[in-house]
């Protein structure tokens, strides 16, 4: 060979059995390899596994135990390539998923990349699935690598393409090498490979490998050492994350928990359930939660954290021990990323404390009401929350079409202000009223004020509002006569009644909404610029639901199963095709129309299945001619009957997952069940939507 290394008779280094990894110390044994003896041994195996059993072939342990399970596990002896998911939203997804080894990675890789340019050597990060999702090094090893599928969506657990590197350091969970005819698959016998798995710093879970892969002339001892010294820094910069992550945690709670006492019991979880931080936890709770002498249930799992985030399922998800708590969510950056559990050491203090929670209760079932994962949706619910939790705010304009849902933001701002049940919520639509009405019906008016004035006299919405929130929709429509008025009970604080000179102070928070561009009025001349600069000082706008991308979908499930569940009935199920069709229609109507089709749907549908043919004209008119691009027959992929109601159910989400092409979406609505349950199914089954 060019190198000089006589792959026939070669001398290499064996890692012992549990090599130690902590202090990154490894002892290398000096062991013979035989390019032929190893090949034959191979052979040997492969024709008679059975006394190969019984008596072992000549080649390292744990070689021979790796092709053990290789040939129990059915891998195809002759196979060249590992599988390969290339599909893009499947990389998509395995990159969010790992972004955190991703980042960890990132310092050591780019240190390394340039070093291996020409050496005729690539380095590569692989998941806990052994799946890799990044990939350094020599140009050229690069591209060959292609050829077995070493790229990115390949592959490479033992259970896929048998023993390699990534595989067997999965399995063994230490640094390894595998070197040419050790591999277990014909095709990747003229690679080497080093690998070394990752594990998280807090739990001490395999949570990826890196591997250094090449042609075998790359083989040399260190190699193995190499890539147990790069996993020891991704681990040392997991570890900085998390701390990170740790503090950001408790400032977030430190933050969102005003009642919390120092005598209290806290724990922190992080977005995957761990115990991040544990103080003054309760005796009983103790006992249950001990992982070793460090601190009281540091790095345990203790939940599964529900994607809603809302309180009601964040209770339900506590393990029974542990219902003594009070949970409350922490989000960072808008995103749920872990939750505070508190054990009081006394009842829940009361007053200012607990009206605060009693306020994020309500407001965060406001926020329950209104559906959707948009991040222009999501934006305008974080504006709202925010304005709903200060109180230096006291008018706010909501923009948005007609039907996409601006009652429900001005319902969250109430939900967020109110410090009693009792405080009162008015809405009155300046559309509805007649022009000589609008004065007494917002300021009130006293007896005989006016012909057909009320005897008694009555009160206008400013006042049945004071004290909460009054609601005024299409103020637009505000006749240009009566805005002066208006402009000075906001900035007076006080209403007069017509016909009265007494003036009663009033304590409202305003929203207004309007589907007008209210700048165009005012040039227009239709409305006046001062009173648009005093409700509109914040403003949020409400994005259309064709701008809303998959939404759609989640509104169609939403109202699916309100519609069925008030009729008491079963929810209707949508073909792959329907769905298409009502993810490319423009929705003029909003979020309102959706609505209304799901009622008209579950009124005139002759069966529970809705396809392209059920759909009004109106939204199959110049949809594509591409909607049968989406099998609705999953037939070919289903494996073997079923025995359990396990099985069943994770054979019927892998149907699922092949007929719709892994969008989650359409999955849950093929399913019938909720997004976030789907999420659970998929991690409880280990499913993942490129590998069906």
């Amino acid at each position: 060979m060019k190198s000089g290394i006589d792959t026939n008779q070669m001398k290499t280094g064996a890692l012992p059995a549990h090599a130690p990894t902590a202090t990154g110390q490894l002892v290398l044994d000096t062991i013979d390899y035989d390019e032929r003896a190893t090949m034959r041994a191979w052979e040997n195996f492969l024709s008679d596994p059975p006394k190969c059993a019984r008596d072992p072939v000549q080649v390292r342990s744990l070689i021979h135990d790796s092709w053990s399970r290789s040939a129990t596990g059915g891998i195809n002896a002759q196979g060249v390539e590992a599988p390969l998911n290339s599909n893009r939203d499947e990389i998509e997804y395995l990159t969010r998923a790992n972004a955190e080894l991703l980042s960890a990675a990132r310092r050591p890789f780019a240190s390394l990349g340039p070093l291996l340019e020409g050496t005729g050597a690539m380095l590569v990060l692989a998941d806990s699935d052994g799946v890799l999702i990044e990939a350094i090094g020599d140009k050229k090893t690069l591209h060959d690598g292609m050829d077995i599928h070493l790229a990115i969506g390949g592959k490479w657990n033992e259970g896929a393409v048998g023993t390699n590197g990534i595989g067997t350091a999965l399995w063994t969970g230490e640094p390894i090498f595998v070197h040419a005819a050790e591999h277990f698959c014909a095709g990747i016998k003229g690679w080497t490979c080093a690998g070394a798995p990752i594990r998280d710093p807090l739990d001490g879970k395999i949570v990826g490998v890196v591997d250094l892969s090449g042609y075998s002339p790359i083989f040399r001892p260190h190699n193995t050492a190499l890539v147990a010294a790069t996993a020891r820094q991704i681990e040392k910069a997991l570890a900085e994350q998390q701390q990170e992550q740790r503090t950001r945690l408790l400032e977030a709670f430190i933050s969102s928990a005003p009642g919390y006492r120092g005598k209290d019991g806290l724990v922190i979880v992080d977005h995957r359930g761990r115990a991040i931080f544990c103080n003054n936890v309760p005796n009983g709770d103790t006992a249950e939660m001990m992982d070793g002498a460090m601190e009281p249930g540091r790095g345990r799992w203790l939940m599964n954290l529900p994607a809603s985030g809302s309180d009601n399922d964040l209770a339900k998800a506590l393990p029974a021990h542990l219902r003594s708590c009070h949970i409350t969510p922490l989000k960072l950056d808008g995103n749920l990323s872990g939750a505070a559990l508190v054990f009081p050491a006394a009842p829940i203090v009361s007053g200012v404390a607990a009206i605060n929670r009693e306020a994020n209760k309500r407001l965060q079932a406001a926020t329950s009401m209104i559906v959707g994962e948009s991040e222009t949706l999501l934006a305008a619910i974080d504006v709202a929350s925010r304005v709903a939790r200060s109180s230096g705010v006291t008018s706010l304009l909501i923009e948005g079409e007609t039907g996409v849902g601006k009652e429900l933001f001005a319902r969250l701002v109430h939900a967020g202000s109110q410090r009693t049940d009792t405080d009162p919520f008015i809405a009155l639509n300046c559309g509805a009223i007649t022009k000589e009405l609008f004065g007494s019906e917002l300021f009130g008016h006293v007896a005989g004020a006016f012909t057909g004035a009320s005897r008694d006299g009555k009160a206008g919405v400013f006042e049945q509002a004071n004290g909460g929130v009054l609601s005024l929709d299409e103020i637009g429509e505000l006749p240009l006569e009566i805005q002066p008025f208006l402009l000075r009970v906001l900035e007076e604080r006080v209403v007069h009644r017509i016909g009265d000179s007494r003036g009663r102070p009033v304590d409202v928070r305003l929203v207004a909404s309007t589907n007008r561009d209210l700048k165009q009025e005012i040039a227009a001349g239709r409305f006046r610029s001062d009173l648009y600069y005093r409700i509109g000082a914040v403003s949020i706008r409400v994005p259309a639901l064709r701008e809303r991308g998959e939404d759609v979908l989640l509104l169609v499930e939403h109202f699916n199963r309100q519609i069925a569940a008030k009729a008491g009935s079963d929810p209707l199920q949508f073909s792959s095709r329907a769905l298409d069709a009502l993810l490319a229609y423009r929705w003029p109507g909003n979020v309102r129309e959706l609505k209304n089709l799901m009622e008209r749907l579950h009124i005139l549908a002759r069966n529970s299945s809705i396809d392209l043919q059920d759909l009004p004209w109106e939204i199959t008119t110049g949809y594509g001619n591409d909607t049968t691009m989406h099998s609705d027959n999953p037939a070919a992929m289903l494996e073997a009957p079923v025995c359990t109601f396990e099985d069943a159910e994770r054979q019927a989400i892998r149907n699922a997952l092949a007929a719709e092409g892994g969008n989650l979406s359409k999955v849950a609505l093929r399913l019938g069940i909720s997004r976030p349950t789907l999420y659970r199914k998929l991690e409880q089954y280990g499913i993942r939507r490129g590998f069906v």
